[in-house]
């Protein structure tokens, strides 16, 4: 444990979020998400959901000012309203970063082909929601 690191992020993901570069894609991932055979490295975050991760995470690591739209979801749209859980990733993200403008929307196929290549999965306890994050520069 560390002062002012949340007890949520492991030594695992804090050694992964250290080792991002500008550009690189962590996947905050429900439950239900394919993360064994879709990830090049899995964290583990049993017991916690997205919107705890975002919280923790999203005040030490800067999204991609690079980018239109650094947070990437599922387009839910072929199956009826998004989940509820979105409505409470848009608050946490709004908080920590005032350039947020909406999440660009994936389908199903290709967020999971998108998380191949992403730095790292973390799977979560989250019943309904994953969120792909890419990191931007850190300005000092």
């Amino acid at each position: 444990m560390l002062r002012t690191i949340p007890g949520c992020i492991s030594p695992d993901l804090i050694y992964a979020l250290m080792s991002m570069g500008h550009g690189d894609e962590i996947v905050l991932a429900d439950a239900d998400f394919p993360a064994v055979s879709h990830s090049r490295r899995l964290i583990r975050a049993d017991g916690v959901d997205v919107a705890t991760l975002l919280e923790a995470i999203l005040p030490l690591f800067p999204l991609d000012s690079f980018v239109d739209k650094p947070v990437i979801t599922m387009d839910c749209s072929e199956w009826g309203d998004e989940p509820e859980s979105y409505s409470r990733f848009r608050e946490i993200i709004k908080k920590h970063d005032d350039n947020f403008t909406g999440f660009e929307l994936e389908k199903r196929i290709d967020l999971y082909d998108r998380a191949v290549d992403a730095f790292a999965v973390v799977v979560t306890s989250e019943a309904d929601g994953n969120v792909i994050l890419k990191k931007g520069p850190v300005m000092m």
